[in-house]
């Protein structure tokens, strides 16, 4: 029997996982949870064979709470099921050494097989996720990039001319040609695009 701890905050689809995953004859949920928190408390109470994590959950989102479930040692399979397929996610979970990454739009039936494997001890990551974490390449050199990397950190044109030894001029033409190449209207657009993609280090 595999042993499910499912946490997703929105309770009409914890409620209707809950209830296809009690359909299958070799599932059993034993704990639900609200928010990543809660599934922590739960997986250590509980020691689930699979803990099902949402990403975007209240006090402790699911990456947060995956990684502490690495942490804790636990011999549990950690599954992120989101409809964020964010290579930036993607790379913080496998980081966090998570066994699954499944899209929420993906057929239900799958879902249960998907479990299985995972179960079984084999890693299933969406292939959406797969093209989009390694399929694009960071368009930025590493000057643009350690450009963006300071605006990201809060510091002015003046401050960032300082630290990298150029112009003011020529730092607003690196900021020009940093939002043309990513295809954004301004410098808060760059840095959220550039934290999705996985792109800082």
């Amino acid at each position: 029997m595999i042993r499910i701890v499912i946490a997703e905050d929105q309770r009409m689809i914890l409620g209707a996982l809950a209830a296809l995953l009690d359909l299958e004859e070799d599932m059993m949920v034993v704990a639900k949870a609200s928010n990543g928190e809660d599934a922590v408390k739960l997986a250590r109470l509980h020691q689930p064979d699979v803990c099902i994590l949402d990403i975007e959950m209240p006090l402790k989102n699911g990456l947060d709470a995956a990684e502490e479930l690495k942490a804790m040692g636990l011999d549990c399979k950690v599954v992120i099921l989101t409809t964020f397929a964010r290579a930036g996610y993607f790379e913080r979970a496998i980081k966090a050494c998570v066994h699954g990454y499944l899209l929420k739009d993906s057929p239900s039936e799958e879902l249960a097989s998907s479990i299985r494997i995972i179960a079984g001890g084999r890693r299933l990551y969406a292939p959406e996720l797969m093209d989009e974490a390694y399929g694009e390449e960071n368009p930025l050199t590493e000057r643009e990039k350690a450009v963006l990397v300071l605006i990201a950190d809060g510091k002015s044109t003046k401050e960032i001319s300082k630290e990298l030894f150029i112009t003011t001029g020529t730092i607003r033409n690196y900021i020009s040609v940093i939002l043309n190449k990513l295809g954004v209207g301004n410098r808060v657009e760059a840095i959220k695009q550039f934290k999705e993609k996985g792109w800082f280090k």
